[in-house]
């Protein structure tokens, strides 16, 4: 539980851009520590974040969230709740929200409590009853990813919340990322695919899917991938790093040189900054004219 997370990685394992999650942050629905230049997620702030993700997903915008969690302070007398502390469910346009401690959902804004009824699961939803909910085995296999040593855990709650949602494309993201990193590209590849054809907008899963394609020498699909994703996360340094990689290996200077110079716009101190720098000096020395032999002079 102490586990820490950077932005960037919150937004691999989430797949949420990092201008959502800074939107998300001004507005105090997560709080992450400000430490070296950084924010650093812990997991509870994960959980908050992928209540956030499900409730924009259906439509509510994170100023409604924001303005049901004040009203939830205000009439409780807290101050600073934790958004994973709460259960919010949608009921058509309205919240509910279970403020902690309570065993009832309240209405925030008619200031009334809400009967148990009122927020029963969906036929579609039963087989929570007879275990864990998708939601919880994706929660459970975070928690595992965070230890290398239970990544094939990780692995098979990652494929029960596919067997039970198999249209969530995180989860074919997080599934593929733990696969590759026990070297499973193969398979790796496959789940960041399938990724791709549910949210062909979906940058995280375009990256990824270039990145194998890059390792395993399909050079040309790589680059389309990785494209597109810079397309969709153009602020995301690590993406230009690997399309300058694959760029170079198809002997594309110029547009590797300009990935490069995007990737320290947007890194300069980043992890690979001064492999960058490396890779720009070798492309101005490869640039660099070749001086002419000079007539020789009459005896």
């Amino acid at each position: 539980m102490n586990q820490r997370y950077t932005r960037r990685e919150v937004g691999r394992i989430l797949g949420v851009q990092p201008s959502r999650l800074r939107y998300w942050e001004r507005l105090r629905l997560v709080r992450p520590q400000a430490r070296w230049g950084e924010r650093f997620y812990n997991f509870g702030d994960l959980v908050a974040l992928r209540t956030l993700q499900r409730l924009t997903d259906n439509h509510i915008p994170a100023r409604r969230v924001r303005r049901a969690v004040r009203l939830i302070e205000q009439q409780f007398g807290e101050t600073g709740v934790p958004l994973q502390e709460l259960r919010i469910v949608e009921q058509g346009r309205e919240l509910l929200v279970t403020p902690p401690g309570a065993s009832r959902p309240f209405n925030p804004l008619k200031q009334q409590w809400a009967f148990p009824f009122d927020t029963a699961a969906k036929p579609s939803k039963l087989h929570a009853m007879a275990g864990p909910s998708p939601e919880e085995l994706f929660q459970s296999a975070l928690d595992c990813e965070a230890n290398p040593e239970m990544l094939p855990q990780a692995v098979d709650r990652y494929r029960q919340v596919l067997e039970l949602t198999p249209g969530w494309v995180d989860a074919h993201i997080n599934l593929g990322v733990a696969l590759y990193q026990m070297g499973r590209a193969e398979e790796a590849r496959a789940e960041f695919l399938a990724a791709v054809e549910l949210d062909p907008l979906n940058g995280i899963s375009r990256y990824n899917l270039g990145c194998v394609l890059e390792e395993q020498g399909e050079i040309d699909q790589a680059i389309e991938h990785l494209r597109r994703a810079v397309r969709a996360l153009p602020a995301h340094a690590d993406v230009h790093f690997n399309l300058a990689l694959a760029y170079e290996k198809r002997g594309e200077r110029r547009l590797a040189r300009e990935e490069w110079l995007l990737y320290l716009r947007h890194a300069p101190n980043g992890p690979w900054a001064d492999q960058a720098r490396a890779h720009l000096r070798l492309c101005s020395e490869r640039r660099k004219p070749v001086a002419p032999i000079p007539f020789p002079r009459k005896a």
